[in-house]
């Protein structure tokens, strides 16, 4: 009787093992599955920012195309005059608007409305001369965001607020940036992004 109250129990301790057993290994397939799906998730987030931006220079690709094709109410483009400005290289212009262009990290800065602070949200992008000036903004990019953070810091919503505002903020920002590297190294300063909270 005693072998057969141990054989029992042996048998129950066994069954018990084996569940925390399966419980362990199911908690594990579990967890595996959960961190596969995030990995995809985010892997798949940039993807889609890629396809974007690939959708982006195809459109302004075609946008630029347009006009030079001669369609419907597309002006002449004029002959360049030798030695000018618009004497540009071919090969400039195979490259692409976007080879000429800087794109800074956003800026969030704390503005104040009269009677609370607000958040602004600026996205710029710097048209360069030439492409050669990437390699002084990148080695001057501390300054820069400095200088423009700053500028940014000292608007209110009121002098930001409509179109004459924002282009007297983007001749503002050329000349700070113009303090950190020659002036006539960017020619344009652009928002691609502007937000008031």
């Amino acid at each position: 009787m005693a072998k057969e109250e141990q054989e029992t129990a042996e048998t129950e301790a066994e069954g018990g093992g084996k569940k925390k057993m399966f419980i362990i290994i199911g908690a594990a397939v579990g967890l595996a599955l959960i961190l596969g799906v995030v990995a995809f998730m985010m892997m798949g987030k940039g993807d889609k920012k890629t396809k974007k931006e690939g959708d982006a220079a195809h459109a302004e690709g075609a946008a630029a195309a347009a006009p030079e094709a001669g369609g419907h109410g597309a002006a002449p483009a004029p002959a360049p005059a030798s030695g000018g400005h618009g004497a540009a290289p071919a090969a400039g212009a195979a490259a692409g608007p976007s080879a000429n262009i800087f794109a800074l990290d956003p800026f969030i800065v704390n503005i104040y409305d009269g009677q609370e602070l607000r958040y602004l949200k600026v996205k710029i992008e710097l048209e360069m001369v030439t492409p050669a000036v990437k390699a002084e903004l990148d080695g001057k990019l501390a300054p820069i965001r400095d200088s423009v953070l700053i500028l940014l810091s000292a608007k209110t919503l009121q002098d930001v607020q409509d179109v004459q505002g924002k282009n007297t903020l983007k001749d503002e920002i050329l000349g700070a940036i113009n303090k950190s590297i020659p002036p006539g190294k960017i020619s344009k300063v652009y928002f691609t992004d502007f937000v008031v909270q």
